[in-house]
């Protein structure tokens, strides 16, 4: 399923919206059961060496385990690549860093799989 351009749009803006409010079940809304997800802040934080996570229960951990370690954590979205089936989102992070995530969508809508990049080491 292709989303079309609008839709990117609003999901770009409230996957921004419930990080931003810091509400975990809004977050994990936008995620598949069998996401597969590829960040280097996994490395960091220790939850596993590979930086690879699989599945919603494990997406979970991971990010309720960020929540708590930047309780000021707060995105600004810069802007939203349109893919097929696919979107990234560049935007300003924690401590001010840049991120870029690639995002698929399964036929349902939901992010299947994340790639996360970074400017440079969050700390």
């Amino acid at each position: 399923m292709m989303k079309e351009q609008q839709p990117f749009s609003d999901f770009a803006q409230q996957w921004i919206q419930d990080w931003n409010d810091h509400n975990l079940e809004n977050i994990l809304s936008h995620y598949s059961e069998e996401i597969q997800f590829t960040s280097p802040i996994i490395q960091q934080l220790a939850i596993n060496t590979g930086g690879n996570l699989n599945g919603k229960h494990a997406l979970r951990k991971y990010f309720s385990i960020g929540l708590e370690k930047y309780p000021q954590l707060t995105f600004h979205l810069i802007h939203e690549l349109i893919g097929l089936n696919s979107v990234v989102l560049f935007y300003q992070s924690i401590n001010d860093s840049y991120s870029a995530e690639f995002m698929e969508f399964d036929e349902k809508g939901k992010v299947k799989r994340v790639c996360a990049h970074y400017t440079s080491s969050v700390k």
